[in-house]
């Protein structure tokens, strides 16, 4: 057991772990999961409204804990910010003004030491977008040659990488956001970065049309994807998990309708945020839960995943879980001691011992 608690800051973080590993652990984790021997609770939110903002402004506390025996740490995800919903031209937006407190707590399950504390800013879209990766590797056609990317922030990094990484044959990217500038410095980068080609659209329509595979990382509030323009054997990942609180959708109904197979991180999550991309389809009979298949049932093969190629298949990625900030944090932690990235701080500040009977006594 060392003898140390590692810190690590968002830029110490930044090029420690592959995509190609974290797609990797992450699909560890959740067939752990699957197996039942992995364990989460819920993301679990508190909203409190504030007061003195032009724009209405909440204080958002978010709690997101798991255990990974397989990995042999629990991890526990904590991040205070504030959230409000101004409008970026004509269409609504979430921000998180004036940044975030973003912290993962990384416990060995055997000695009970907090092994290390990671800001998790930069481990972001690392993490979501290796989740992404997990599911399509199950539900994306091998044979994918054309990809539509709606987004182009720091999460669409995330989720264009591992689309590449578990299908490198993509030849052509296309590339859609609200921000002109935005979009062609974004497809530039692909281009670059992967030697694929890439390409701005101007409009979300044709991000979607004639693409074989789909991957959002928006803030929208209102649907930009409809099921009607979704081609023939597409595979479409969404992530956003709003709850009725901001009700955000990327998604309409009738992708919803038109999909063959349809995996979320968690059911259980779906259901207790009552996620609108979800929900709403099934209170208009589009489809019943039972369509709804778990990622972690997909890891260990409890259903097949995609059949045929002309089956259109859905990933909503709609929730961080604790397996995710465990698996990846882990291993982060790990690779950074070997290099020597971090501060170091003493673990008996983090480690209370058992009190004396004396001690028992005294408050």
């Amino acid at each position: 057991m060392t003898g140390t608690v590692l810190v690590l800051r968002n830029e110490e973080t930044r090029g420690l772990l592959p995509m190609a590993d974290a797609i990797r652990l992450i699909e560890e984790a959740y067939a752990d999961l699957g197996h039942n021997r992995a364990q989460v609770l819920n993301r679990r939110r508190l909203h409190i409204p504030l007061e003195g903002h032009e724009v209405p402004t909440w204080f958002q506390l978010n709690v997101i804990p798991g255990a990974v025996p397989c990995h042999g740490v629990a991890a526990v995800r904590l991040n205070a910010r504030h959230t409000n919903f101004p409008f970026v031209g004509d269409e609504r937006r979430k921000k998180y003004p004036g940044g975030m407190t973003g912290l993962v707590l990384v416990w060995d399950l055997n000695t009970r030491a907090l092994l290390g504390i990671v800001q998790e800013e930069a481990i972001s879209p690392l993490r979501v977008g290796a989740t992404s990766g997990v599911a399509a590797k199950y539900l994306c056609r091998p044979d994918v040659k054309v990809a539509g990317l709606i987004g182009a922030g720091l999460q669409a990094v995330g989720q264009i990488t591992a689309l590449l990484t578990i299908r490198p044959r993509i030849e052509e990217v296309k590339v859609y956001s609200v921000r002109s500038e935005r979009r062609e410095r974004f497809a530039a980068w692909i281009a670059q970065r992967f030697g694929v080609k890439a390409r701005a659209v101007d409009s979300p329509e044709k991000c979607v049309r004639r693409s074989d595979v789909v991957f959002t990382a928006t803030t929208a509030t209102d649907p930009m994807i409809k099921g009607e323009w979704l081609e023939e054997g597409v595979h479409i990942c969404g992530m956003i998990g709003a709850p009725r609180f901001d009700s955000r959708r990327e998604l309409d109904d009738e992708v919803a309708r038109r999909a063959d197979i349809i995996v979320v991180n968690s059911l259980s999550q779906a259901k207790e945020d009552m996620q609108p991309e979800i929900e709403d389809p099934i209170r208009k009979g589009y489809l019943t839960w039972e369509h709804v298949n778990e990622l972690s049932d997909l890891c260990i093969g409890k259903f097949p995943g995609r059949m045929g190629m002309k089956q259109i298949t859905w990933h909503s990625n709609n929730v961080g879980m604790g397996v995710q900030f465990a698996a990846v944090c882990k291993r982060v932690i790990d690779v950074a001691r070997e290099r020597g990235v971090g501060t170091e701080l003493p673990g008996d500040l983090f480690m209370a011992p058992e009190f004396s009977e004396a001690e028992e006594f005294a408050l």
